[in-house]
């Protein structure tokens, strides 16, 4: 394989980690650095972590979790994406020195919600027999740098919305598990 396709595939992977990846920049109050690279690092390991684990398990794994992977994405970042609304819509000091959203729980279901497709891509390559290591690493790292990118991004549009930015980064957030889920509702 070349490398153009993982760092193709590794581009549109990434659209849902860019996506909350702004979101938790608009969220983030302090140490915006760090909370860039906690979060880029989170989403490249599970973007990498999940296509190694699609290609591993071949279609047996895929087969249990197909009927429902869309709705457990869906349920996951529409938790995530109330919440952060009802966060925006609070009325309470815009400078409050909370991280809420960095905190290892939050992290991880992120994390797993916008790398399920991953899943899928990494299944794809074992039916195709491909090789793996490379791609997954090549997946990971655009995931990294995209996501670093998004939240590094987020805080700008934070000092330009103020708060309302927050119920942006919710919405947003709902529409990306409305969109995984119509879009497996509607391919069958």
């Amino acid at each position: 394989m070349d490398l153009i396709t993982p760092v193709l595939i590794g581009i549109a992977l990434s659209m849902d980690c860019f996506a909350v990846s702004l979101a938790i920049g608009t969220s983030t109050k302090t140490k915006l650095f760090n909370a860039a690279l906690v979060i880029a690092l989170c989403f490249g390991v599970f973007q990498a972590g999940m296509t190694l684990i699609g290609w591993a398990a071949g279609t047996g794994f895929t087969s249990l979790i197909t009927g429902f992977d869309h709705w457990l994405a869906f349920l996951l970042l529409a938790i995530i994406g109330a919440k952060m609304i009802h966060e925006g819509l609070e009325d309470g000091d815009e400078e409050e020195e909370t991280i809420k959203v960095l905190q290892f729980v939050p992290v991880m279901v992120l994390s797993l919600a916008t790398s399920i497709d991953a899943l899928a891509v990494g299944v794809s390559f074992a039916f195709l027999q491909m090789d793996i290591l490379v791609p997954a690493l090549i997946i990971g790292i655009v995931a990294f740098i995209i996501s670093f990118i998004g939240v590094m991004s987020g805080i700008r549009l934070k000092s330009i919305l103020g708060k309302r930015i927050e119920i942006l980064g919710g919405l947003i957030l709902i529409v990306i598990g409305l969109n995984i889920l119509f879009t497996h509702l509607t391919a069958g």
